[in-house]
């Protein structure tokens, strides 16, 4: 089996796959809450029990050096040299949360995926994936002729770019907030979202009823009530919020995309996007997506579509963990379950 896990700033998810006629079988995974451990060698040794792998890849915010990489928003640092000794595994890879996603795409199944915009479907090139969550990732899958190769990029943490005056307000809120620069991240994120509703709240001046603020004050995800409480059209406030949030997250896949030249599709992952859906399908997406000047036809012949998957970046981990390993080993697991 293969042990695949997507590391995050707020949870560790832990899958084991195995193959089946040459395509991934999940066999079982598990959420543990990252900053209750010490380290990832701890939370894998509880996942995997006696269960026993022969290769493991982990997908983790960041840039990947030589298999290194020291995380942001935990006190971590992560050597696969080490994670191999510590967990007794033969082959294990490190490499970027949104490159495990990437490679994640290919193992999706057509009701995995929904499509915003249709573009031109016939258009082959290359893809770009952004994905927000606890943060914002961006990546690239590089068309080689042959194939999509997935790459890393750092592109969430970009200048965060106002569009129209409640952007600009936003912005300089932000920067008082964060005595400094502002990203992307800042606004298209979990983070970003609390930002934008007390940006509305304190700046704009909008009600925040008191039952409101109470649900906000009692959750542990205050994100999830202006989300729900948004989609429901219980609030002004938070219907507000979710209009500059989606239509700042589309005006950054845009740039993203002009940056790629994805002509192949525009994916849109992480854990945002699946619980916000309907708000995505209102249009709001799509238009800040393609109001490119002159070049928005470019952006509207191309593809858009969401990833409904929450183990899209374990499949990606999963499979790059494997190829890898069958390369150093010889031995390759999908290609002997394809055989049988």
């Amino acid at each position: 089996m293969i042990l695949a896990g997507d590391v995050g700033g707020t949870k560790v998810h832990l899958a084991l796959y195995d193959f089946v006629n040459g395509r991934l079988s999940h066999t079982r995974d598990e959420r543990y809450p990252a900053r209750e451990y010490a380290g990832l060698e701890e939370i894998a040794k509880e996942f995997l029990g006696k269960d026993k792998v022969t290769a493991a890849c982990f997908g983790v915010p960041g840039p990947v050096r030589d298999g290194r990489l020291r995380l942001t928003n935990l006190p971590w640092t992560l050597d696969s040299r080490e994670l191999s000794l510590d967990l007794d595994i033969d082959h294990v890879f490190l490499i970027n949360d949104l490159e495990a996603n990437g490679y994640g795409i290919a193992e999706l199944q057509p009701d995995q995926i929904h499509t915003l915009s249709e573009g031109d479907a016939s258009q082959i090139g290359n893809r770009a994936l952004i994905a927000a969550g606890t943060g914002l990732g961006e990546g690239l899958l590089v068309w080689n002729g042959r194939m999509h190769v997935p790459y890393p990029s750092e592109g969430g943490h970009a200048d965060f770019a106002p569009r129209n005056e409640d952007e600009i307000d936003l912005l300089r809120f932000l920067k008082q907030k964060y005595n400094g620069r502002i990203s992307f991240e800042r606004v298209v994120s979990g983070m970003g979202m609390t930002n934008i509703y007390e940006f509305l709240r304190d700046v704009r001046g909008m009600e925040e009823p008191a039952w409101l603020a109470r649900s906000l004050s009692e959750a542990g995800d205050p994100n999830s009530v202006i989300t729900e409480t948004g989609l429901a059209a219980r609030a002004e406030i938070c219907e507000k919020t979710l209009d500059m949030f989606v239509s700042a997250y589309g005006a950054e896949a845009g740039n993203l995309a002009l940056k790629v030249l994805s002509a192949g599709g525009l994916y849109v992952g992480g854990g945002i996007a699946p619980r916000i859906l309907e708000k995505l399908k209102d249009g709001t997406f799509v238009r800040a997506f393609t109001d490119k000047g002159r070049l928005s036809q470019l952006l509207i012949n191309t593809p858009v579509r969401v990833i409904l998957e929450s183990r899209a970046a374990l499949m990606g981990a999963a499979a790059y963990g494997e190829a890898r390993a069958a390369e150093l080993s010889g031995v390759s697991l999908r290609a002997a379950s394809a055989k049988a």
